[in-house]
C-alpha cells in the first residue's frame, strides 16, 4: 500500500467522548468553552528573561540510559519590557474569566517578579472582593545564595469569578505532624479517642488526633520534582502532580472542566483526568502539545493542531486481516531543517494507526517512547472497519504528520 501526507487539523481519541480537548492555539480564541469552566490554572512565563528546554530521549538507548539527550527549544521567557509581558498576562486573564462559570475559581502561578503587577491586573479584572488567598509555596530545590536569603517560592493568587464560588477544602487532607503537638497536653477521653489541648487567651482549645487537618496558605509540603522522579517529562518548569492535585481537588467536582491557557507538559491534564475531572488545555508551543499528548494517549480526548509537516518522508506496510489489519512502521525521515543526526525509527516518539476522514484523524491504537517502553513498538493493528486507514506519527523535534491510504 502506498501512503500519501494528508491534511489534518484534528485527531480524535477514544471516540473523544469525555470532552477533553487539547489546543495548539496561540491566538486564544476560547469562546466555544466560555462560561464552561470550573477552575483555570495559569501557569505562564515569570518574566526570567530565559530560554527553556525540552530535554528530548532518542531512540531505545537513550530512553534506558537517559544520556545525550537533544535540547529542543521549548518557550522564551525574553520580553521586550513590562508592557508586552503585562499584555499577554491580561490577554489570558481576560480568557480565565470568559472559561469559567459564576462557581469557578482562577489560580495563577508566578514568583515574586511580577506578582504584585498580576495582583493589580487580577483586581482589575476580577475585583478585589473576589480575591480569596495569596498561596505561598515554599520549597528546598535549587543552589543558596550567600548575597541575600534564598528565593524558594512561588506566588499562586486565588481568585473567584463570583461569590458563588465552590470550594471544598475537605476533599485536600493532610496527615497530622506529630511535631506541631507536641508541646501540647495529650489526653484520652470518655470513648477512648486521644486528643490534645491548649491554653491561649483565657481559652482552652481542643485537637482530636484522628480529626483532619487542612492546609493554610503557605504549602511547604509539596516539593518540587527531583531530578530522578518518575514524573519528569524533560520539559523545563514542571510542576509536580501533587501541587495541580491540591488545587483540583479543593476548587471542583467529580466532572468538571478544568482549564490551563499554558499546558506546558500538561501536567493539569493529568492531575484533572486521574481526578475524573474534564480537561481543557492550551500552548502555543508544538513540543507543548507532544508531551502531553504522550501522557494523555490512554485517555479520551480531541486534539486540534494542524499536523503538516513538508519534507518528512514515511515508509509502512499494511498487512490485511480478517478482524484486524497489521500495520508495521518500516521508516521515517524528518524534514530537512532539523539538522541534529537522528535517523530512521530512532527519530519517531510516537505514532498512531487509524482513519482519515475530511482532515480528522480518528486514533485507534498508539505506542509511544517512554521509560518503561523505550523501544518503540514498529507494530500496530487497525480494526476492520469503514475508512480511510491513516498513520500519524510525532517526531523527536515535535513535528505531527498524518499519512493516508493513497487512492487508486
Amino acid at each position: 500500500m502506498d501512503w500519501v501526507q494528508a491534511a489534518c487539523h484534528q485527531e480524535i481519541h477514544l471516540d473523544g467522548g469525555a470532552g477533553n480537548a487539547l489546543l495548539q492555539d496561540a491566538r486564544g480564541d476560547f469562546s466555544p468553552w466560555a462560561g464552561q469552566a470550573q477552575l483555570v490554572y495559569l501557569d505562564p512565563p515569570f518574566m526570567t528573561g530565559e530560554e527553556f528546554y525540552l530535554r528530548m530521549r532518542v531512540g531505545k538507548s537513550g530512553w534506558e540510559t537517559g544520556k545525550d539527550p537533544l535540547l529542543l527549544p521549548a518557550y522564551s521567557d525574553r520580553f521586550s519590557g513590562k508592557a508586552e509581558y503585562l499584555a499577554l498576562l491580561r490577554s489570558a486573564l481576560e480568557n480565565a474569566r470568559l472559561l469559567l462559570n459564576e462557581t469557578g475559581s482562577l489560580y495563577l502561578h508566578l514568583d515574586s517578579r511580577m506578582s504584585a503587577h498580576a495582583r493589580i491586573l487580577c483586581d482589575e479584572i476580577f475585583g478585589e472582593s473576589n480575591f480569596v488567598n495569596e498561596i505561598i509555596w515554599a520549597y528546598q530545590s535549587g543552589g543558596r545564595s550567600m548575597k541575600r536569603f534564598s528565593r524558594k517560592h512561588d506566588v499562586i493568587l486565588f481568585y473567584r469569578k463570583s461569590r458563588k464560588q465552590f470550594f471544598d477544602i475537605s476533599a485536600v487532607p493532610l496527615p497530622r505532624s506529630e511535631n506541631r503537638s507536641n508541646h501540647m497536653r495529650r489526653c484520652v477521653d470518655e470513648n477512648g479517642r486521644s486528643y490534645r489541648t491548649i491554653q491561649s487567651g483565657g481559652k482552652t482549645y481542643t485537637y482530636y488526633d484522628d480529626d483532619p487537618v487542612y492546609p493554610g496558605d503557605v504549602w511547604a509540603d509539596v516539593s518540587h520534582l527531583q531530578q530522578k522522579d518518575p514524573q519528569r517529562t524533560g520539559y523545563d518548569t514542571q510542576k509536580p502532580q501533587a501541587l495541580l492535585s491540591r488545587i483540583i481537588l479543593s476548587s471542583t467536582r467529580p466532572g468538571d472542566l478544568v482549564a490551563d491557557l499554558f499546558g506546558g507538559s500538561g501536567t493539569t491534564a493529568i492531575a484533572a483526568a486521574q481526578a475524573g475531572r474534564r480537561y481543557l488545555i492550551s500552548d502555543s508551543s508544538p513540543l507543548s502539545l507532544s508531551v502531553t499528548r504522550k501522557r494523555l494517549l490512554e485517555t479520551a480526548m480531541t486534539l486540534s493542531a494542524p499536523a503538516d509537516c513538508p519534507g518528512a518522508e514515511m515508509e509502512a506496510e499494511f498487512v490485511p486481516g480478517i478482524a484486524f489489519h497489521d500495520v508495521k512502521l518500516r521508516a521515517y525521515t524528518p524534514p530537512k531543517e532539523n539538522t541534529d543526526p537522528v535517523s530512521g525509527l530512532d527519530a519517531v516518539d510516537q505514532w498512531s494507526v487509524g482513519f482519515y476522514k475530511d482532515g480528522v484523524f480518528f486514533s485507534q491504537a498508539s505506542a509511544a517512547r517512554r521509560k518503561h517502553t523505550p523501544d518503540l513498538p514498529e507494530l500496530l493493528q487497525l480494526p476492520q472497519l469503514r475508512g480511510t486507514p491513516a498513520i500519524l506519527i510525532v517526531d523527536i523535534y515535535g513535528n505531527r504528520s498524518v499519512w493516508r491510504q493513497k487512492e487508486e
